[in-house]
This record gives C-alpha cells, sequence and structure tokens, in this order.
C-alpha cells in the first residue's frame, strides 16, 4: 500500500505534517478531512517518480476551451468544487485532466481557487492567475473567466498570424537555398565535365560558379559546422540582457517584417493590460504580468518604466512616448483613457484596431515578399543557367568561325 506524506493546518491554524498509508491520493484526503485538518500539500512517498505532468502539452486552445465551460458552469449556479470535477472527467488530455483533479483536491482541501492554480504554473500563468485571484475577489468569477476565455483566444488569434508572418519567409528562403544547393551540387558537376573536354579558357561567369560547386561539394561538412556554430553563439548572445534587447531592437526595426513584430507586441500589450484592469487587477500588477508577456525586450522594457512612472505619481502614456517605441496614437489614446477614468476601455479600442492592422500588415507583406522571391529565384537560376551555357555559345561561335 503506498505512503502519502502531507502537510497542514488545523482548525486553529497549527501547522501539522505526517504520513498516512492508504490505497489512494482520495482515500488519503477522505481520512484527513475527517481529523479535520485542511491539508496544504499531498505527495506520494516514492523512491522514484516521474512528473506529474511530463510530456504532457496543454495548448491555448484547451486552455480556451476549459475557461469558457467553466465560466458557463459557474454562471449557471453549479459549486465551484463540482465544475471542477466535471471540467477533470471530461477532459480529452489526460495530462490536463490530472492537473485540474489536483486544482479541484486543493480547494476541497481549503485553499483559494488562484491559489490552487497557482500550484501548477507551468498551465496557468500569472495572468490567468491574477484574473482568477480579481474575481474571486469581486465575487464575480464567471464574467472574468468569460473574458479571460475572449482573451486567450484572440491572443492565440494574434500569435498565429505573427507567427506565420514569420514563418512565410524562412520557407521560402530556405526552398531557395535548397533549390541553389541542388543545381550546385548534381547539376552544375555535370556541365563540369563537359567543359573540361573543351579545353581552352572559360568564361569567368562559368569559372565562379563551378567555383562554389566545387568548394559545396567538397567543403559541406565545414558549412555545416560554421552554421552550427553560429546557431550556438547566438543563443548564448541572446541569453544575455544586452543580446536580447539587441536581436529585439533589430527585428521590429527590419522592413515589412518589423511592422508586422510591432503592431503585434502593441496589439498585444494593450489587450492584455485591457483586460487584467477590466478584470479589477491592480494597474501595477497588471503593468508587471504585461511586461513579462509582451515578446520583445524593448516593448518589455518600456512597460516597466510605466510601471516606474506610475508608482511615483506619474502617468503611463508619458514614459511610453518617450520610449519612442510606441505609435503616437497609442500614447495619444492611453493618456485620454487616463483622464477619463476609461483607461482599459481604450486599451481595448486600441488592441481590436492593431489586430486588424496586423492582418493587413501580414497580407501587406505576403504580397511584397511572393515577387521578390520570385525574382531572386528567377535570377539565380537564370545566372547558373547563363554561367553554363557561356561556354557552348563560345565553342559554336568557334566552330562557326572554323567553318
Amino acid at each position: 500500500m503506498p505512503t502519502f506524506v502531507w502537510k497542514g493546518r488545523s482548525l486553529a491554524g497549527e501547522p501539522q505534517a505526517g504520513e498516512i498509508d492508504v490505497a489512494r491520493r482520495e482515500d488519503a484526503l477522505e481520512v484527513l478531512r475527517k481529523k479535520k485538518v485542511l491539508v496544504t500539500s499531498l505527495q506520494q512517498k516514492v523512491g522514484f517518480k516521474l512528473p506529474s505532468f511530463g510530456g504532457v502539452s496543454v495548448t491555448t486552445k484547451d486552455l480556451a476551451i476549459f475557461t469558457r465551460q467553466f465560466a458557463t458552469m459557474i454562471s449557471a449556479g453549479l459549486p465551484l468544487v463540482q465544475c471542477l470535477d466535471i471540467l477533470a472527467k471530461q477532459s480529452s488530455k489526460p495530462g490536463f485532466g490530472r492537473v485540474i483533479g489536483e486544482v479541484t483536491r486543493e480547494v476541497e482541501s481549503g485553499s483559494t481557487l488562484a491559489d490552487a492554480l497557482g500550484r501548477h504554473k507551468t498551465v496557468f500563468d500569472d495572468l490567468f492567475r491574477n484574473m482568477v485571484a480579481a474575481g474571486e475577489a469581486g465575487g464575480v468569477l464567471d464574467e472574468i473567466l468569460m473574458r479571460l476565455a475572449v482573451y486567450i483566444e484572440k491572443a492565440d488569434a494574434l500569435k498565429r498570424k505573427v507567427q506565420s508572418a514569420m514563418v512565410y519567409p524562412a520557407v521560402v528562403l530556405t526552398v531557395a537555398l535548397g533549390a541553389t544547393c541542388f543545381m550546385l551540387i548534381f547539376i552544375i558537376p555535370t556541365f563540369a565535365k563537359m567543359f573540361s573536354d573543351f579545353g581552352g579558357e572559360l568564361p569567368l561567369p562559368t569559372k565562379i560558379v563551378l567555383l562554389l560547386s566545387n568548394g559545396l561539394k567538397m567543403f559541406w561538412w565545414v558549412i555545416i559546422v560554421m552554421i552550427a556554430i553560429g546557431a550556438v553563439l547566438f543563443k548564448n548572445f541572446y541569453a544575455t540582457e544586452n543580446g536580447h534587447r539587441t536581436v529585439d531592437q533589430m527585428m521590429i526595426k527590419m522592413p515589412v517584417l518589423g511592422d508586422v513584430l510591432l503592431k503585434g507586441g502593441v496589439a498585444r500589450f494593450t489587450r492584455t493590460l485591457g483586460t487584467l484592469i477590466a478584470s479589477g487587477v491592480p494597474i501595477l500588477a497588471g503593468l508587471e504580468i504585461t511586461a513579462r508577456t509582451a515578446g520583445n525586450k524593448v516593448l518589455a522594457e518600456a512597460i516597466m518604466t510605466a510601471r516606474a512612472s506610475i508608482r511615483e505619481g506619474e502617468t503611463v502614456a508619458a514614459p511610453l512616448k518617450a520610449s519612442g517605441v510606441f505609435p503616437p496614437m497609442v500614447v495619444q489614446m492611453i493618456a485620454v483613457g487616463e483622464q477619463t477614468g476609461a483607461l482599459d476601455e481604450m486599451l481595448t479600442k486600441v488592441a481590436v484596431f492593431y489586430e486588424a492592422e496586423v492582418d493587413t500588415a501580414v497580407d501587406t507583406m505576403t504580397s511584397i515578399i511572393e515577387p521578390i522571391m520570385i525574382v531572386v529565384m528567377g535570377g539565380i537560376v537564370g545566372g547558373m543557367v547563363v554561367a553554363m551555357y557561356l561556354p557552348m555559345f563560345k565553342l559554336i561561335s568557334v566552330v562557326a568561325g572554323g567553318n
């Protein structure tokens, strides 16, 4: 029979701890409940234990569905524990179901929902937990959960748009490089063998293409090693404070793609902060959470500067304007929101506008990249074809001149 190690408090608030031998975790909770112990921790005592959530991922879609169903059941008047129990049993992912089940038991033991969620930070982030805490404190948990579900769905849609904007040029560039390497490795050597029988001096473009082909065939492993070393160096550089800031600064200043990333970051910032403030989360906590979820170091630092400004009794808009990162319209609307006391509404309006702007920017980028990549690919392939046929033209002219 397994042994469970538990910690808890008595009804008088005195800390207690011990071990109990029962068949199941539920039995241990039942025994301790009868002893009037408020359980704060309960773990099975084993020599080796696999992580309870290892290998199981919870997608944004899973979290959005869970949140929306939770809100619906709470608004229908079902008790909190019963809602969690139903959601745990009907979860399509066993790992997520186990997490919800543990949250259920912790709530049964006397924990608040926010504290219970806080013990599973890999699934429920700071934003989720803070909004739930605000909903519990204000007695509007169902409204907060529904607002949270809408936020998660919109944030996921925005993330997918920005990712698609970054993936598209990367895929096109990879295909272009792959086609070029294929020609240099497999096609050009066939011409090289034929040229060796011609004799005479080869044209300069042909020499360059043959040199690239021979270099790629002989030193492909050097190129792979250099790419690997470059990737490691970049990763280490990006892990530093200055490196992270430098790369993110360069990303948002890139032509076309930088516009998509900046508008996506602004939309995420305004949507997140607007949702947190509307849910009753204090603005200082909201700005800190928003900075951690900004997705860009430059934006995050500007947000934390705004947080320091608020703490000193100043406005949010002034430091955002001074950062030079946020567009003037965003700064102006935030300033108006602060003056009128409707900051959450203004932030939501800005978020809606910039989410639409991201759609437009992605479409614009796609329409620009397609013809550019066609011209680049045509230039590379056409250049190699011309370089390969120049010796043939020279040979034909020599033969014709001899006749």
